[in-house]
């Protein structure tokens, strides 16, 4: 019986190239986890630390059946986690349970633009009663017009902050969070423009749906988006109210 066995190395250059190959791809799987993860984190914490510190509670959770599971009733199924298969570029989909009006012909105008300066967004157009958030933002459930008393409240839809372009309405509200109390969004009609000022932002469920009721006491702006960035989890609200109105 031997005492001492010999075995050669292989260490072929062939070897070497599929060692460093693996470590890459390990490194590089790591990186593009991080790379997506990190903004819903980073979100989750930001929300907690300074959305709900800075800003009012959110709003309670509506006793109204889950959106999410009437969304789910499209493909047949309840299961909350198929939802990535629906296109959200439809703004019907963000809160099911609330349909839009099949005209909106009583209102002379059909599309306005409005523009956030901190958030470099310049007279993005908004389509009253629109479906197809990846063309332009939608006014969702179109009772008032910009400077009237009541809530108008547009849909914008985001992404992860990597893939935001200023010029993709798909993208466009990537960084709504952002945005303080004070800081500015106008809203221009023809030659008028109409100046709105944040004072209230919260994240809220999808069937909490008291978001997008009127309010009749003065002239509200309600801006809503999907978030944490890149998911469809939950709603982003931005609260403004008219401050300056137009000398004619």
């Amino acid at each position: 019986m031997s005492l001492y066995r010999y075995v050669k190395q292989n260490n072929s250059s062939s070897r070497k190239a599929f060692h460093y190959a693996s470590y890459l791809s390990l490194t590089a799987g790591a990186f593009l986890l991080f790379w997506s993860l990190y903004p819903i984190i980073s979100f989750e914490i930001y929300s907690k630390l300074f959305i709900e510190r800075s800003f009012r509670s959110p709003v309670p959770r509506s006793s109204l059946a889950s959106s999410l599971e009437k969304a789910g009733a499209v493909l047949g199924n309840y299961n909350v986690f198929s939802n990535n298969l629906r296109d959200f570029t439809q703004a019907s989909l963000w809160f099911p349970s609330v349909k839009q009006p099949q005209s909106v012909g009583d209102f002379k105008i059909k599309s306005y633009v409005l523009s956030i300066p901190k958030l470099g967004i310049k007279e993005a157009k908004v389509v009253v009663g629109g479906e197809d958030l990846a063309k332009s933002l939608v006014q969702f459930l179109p009772r008032s017009l910009p400077g009237e008393y009541g809530n108008m409240v547009i849909f914008g839809h985001s992404s992860l902050p990597q893939l935001y372009n200023g010029h993709d309405y798909r993208t466009l509200f990537t960084y709504l969070p952002s945005l303080n109390k004070g800081d500015e969004i106008g809203v221009t009609v023809g030659d008028t423009t109409y100046r709105y000022e944040v004072y209230d932002m919260f994240v809220v469920k999808p069937d909490q749906v008291s978001v997008l009721e009127q309010q009749t006491d003065a002239a509200y702006l309600t801006l809503i988006t999907c978030v944490p960035p890149g998911t469809l989890w939950n709603r982003l609200v931005v609260k403004a109210r008219l401050t300056k109105i137009p000398s004619f």
